[in-house]
C-alpha cells in the first residue's frame, strides 16, 4: 500500500515528454497528478497506463459546469480508476452534491475534492474579479461548502491548512500545491511553504513538481521529501 503524501505534478505537454520524466519515479514513493495540459496531450489512455504501472492518479481537471455535466464527467473519471479527482467549489452546492452522488454510485469511488482559491491568486487578485473577501476567508467559506456537500476535502494553500483543520476536522483532506523545498524558487505560486511547514500546518497531501524533476537525482529527492514529511507527521501527532 502506498502511504506517500507526495503527489508529483506531471505538468508536461505530451505523453512522450511525460513518460521520460515518469521513468524517473517510483510508484511506491509517490502519487502523480495529471492536469489539463497533460490530459489534453495524452488523454484517458495515458491515465489508464499510469494506473496499470502502479501509480495512484490524481486527475486534476477542476470540473466546473452545470451539475449534470459535472456529474457525468465524475462518473467517467471514476471508471478510469483514478485515485482522486476534483471539482471547482465555485460551481455551487447543487453541482457539488450531484458530483458526490455520481461518484458514490460507482464500484470504484475515488476521493472527491474541491478547488477553493487557486494558489496563484492573492486577495488583490480576488478583488479584481469581484470577490471582496480576503483569500483566506474565501477559502474557508468554500471549504465549508464542500464539506457540507459531502466532498472528501479541498485543495488549498498550506497557509490556510491550520485554520481549515480547526474548522472542519482532521479527517477532512487538505491537498496543498505551492510546496517548495527550502531554497527552491516560488515561480508562479504566491502562497508557498516547505513540505515540513505544510505538514505541521495540517496538510494531508503535497503537490510538488519542478523541485523533483529539476533535482540531480529525482528518486533521491523523493526519498528525502518522504523522510521530511514523515518526521513532520510524527511531530504533529506527538
Amino acid at each position: 500500500m502506498n502511504n506517500s503524501r507526495v503527489i508529483v505534478a506531471l505538468d508536461f505537454p505530451d505523453e512522450t515528454t511525460a513518460r521520460q520524466h515518469i521513468s524517473m519515479l517510483d510508484p511506491g514513493l509517490c502519487r502523480v497528478k495529471v492536469g489539463m495540459e497533460l490530459f489534453t496531450g495524452g488523454g484517458p489512455s495515458l491515465v489508464e497506463a499510469l494506473i496499470a504501472d502502479g501509480f495512484d492518479v490524481f486527475l486534476d481537471l477542476k470540473f466546473h459546469d452545470i451539475p449534470t455535466t459535472v456529474a457525468k464527467a465524475c462518473t467517467v473519471a471514476a471508471r478510469l480508476g483514478v485515485w482522486m479527482l476534483n471539482v471547482h467549489a465555485g460551481g455551487g452546492r447543487e453541482m457539488l452534491l450531484t458530483a458526490c452522488e455520481a461518484v458514490a454510485k460507482e464500484p470504484h469511488q475515488p476521493l472527491l475534492i474541491g478547488v477553493t482559491v487557486l494558489t496563484s491568486l492573492a486577495t488583490a487578485d480576488l478583488a479584481e474579479i469581484g470577490v471582496p473577501a480576503a483569500a483566506a476567508d474565501q477559502v474557508t467559506r468554500l471549504a465549508g461548502l464542500c464539506k457540507s456537500a459531502g466532498l472528501d476535502g479541498v485543495v488549498c494553500s498550506a497557509q490556510e491548512s491550520a485554520g481549515l483543520q480547526a474548522a472542519l476536522g482532521r479527517e477532512f483532506i487538505l491537498v496543498t500545491p505551492g510546496i517548495r523545498p527550502a531554497g527552491s524558487a516560488s515561480h508562479d505560486q504566491k502562497r508557498t511553504m516547505t513540505p515540513a511547514e505544510a505538514m505541521l500546518a495540517g496538510s494531508h497531501y503535497l503537490v510538488i513538481g519542478r523541485p523533483i524533476f529539476q533535482a540531480e537525482d529525482p528518486l533521491l529527492m523523493l526519498q528525502q521529501l518522504n523522510r521530511e514529511i514523515n518526521t513532520a507527521l510524527a511531530q504533529r501527532q506527538a
